[in-house]
């Protein structure tokens, strides 16, 4: 009885070191494809501030993640703010302008290369960082949207993703929805 048992044994582990092998064959011979995918997304704090004499104030940082399986390269970025729109954008960028040496300083400098008088889309990119590895993610941070709460206000913050894998684009998961109305209006609505 002893005997059978040890021998059931040893069959059963034989037969596991067969499967075992086989399945290490199978998963080497597989081919993973190479797959171009990220993400990007705004994170956002806010301080909204209902006094007509103060502005209020979105604080942000707009994240591109690569969760695909291959690297992105030469990645970009477009921010835009609705035409006419009450709200002003500033952030820590550079121009194509500047000197070298201050576009190198720090590791996350970004470089504004659209028309710096244009106060709906800032078009940007990072300085000395032109792969995004799998898995890997860059952030422009610390951008600010400010706007006064003496008018009625509306818009959309939208983003937009590009590297040379993806030409047209993608867009941001979470766009920033801006809307109020002025004190003075809703005191007139009393």
């Amino acid at each position: 009885m002893k005997n059978r048992v040890e021998d059931k044994i040893q069959e059963l582990k034989e037969q596991t070191n067969a499967y075992v092998y086989e399945i290490k064959q199978l998963v080497e011979g597989l081919t993973i494809p190479n797959r171009v995918n990220l993400i990007s997304y705004f994170t956002t704090s806010f301080n909204i501030s209902y006094d007509p004499e103060q502005e209020s104030l979105c604080l942000g940082s707009y994240h591109i993640h690569n969760i695909g399986s291959t690297a992105i390269t030469n990645p970009y970025l477009c921010i835009t703010l609705p035409k006419e729109s009450p709200f002003y954008f500033s952030g820590r960028y550079v121009h194509e302008n500047f000197t070298p040496n201050f576009k190198t300083q720090g590791q996350s400098n970004w470089e504004r290369f659209n028309d710096k008088l244009s106060k709906e889309e800032y078009w940007l990119k990072p300085v000395g960082k032109s792969i995004i590895e799998p898995n890997e993610t860059i952030s422009f941070t610390n951008f600010q949207i400010k706007w006064s709460h003496n008018l009625p206000y509306s818009g959309t913050i939208m983003g937009f993703t590009y590297c040379d894998q993806l030409t047209d684009g993608i867009v941001v998961l979470n766009p920033i929805n801006l809307n109020g109305m002025g004190q003075t209006q809703e005191e007139d609505n009393e």
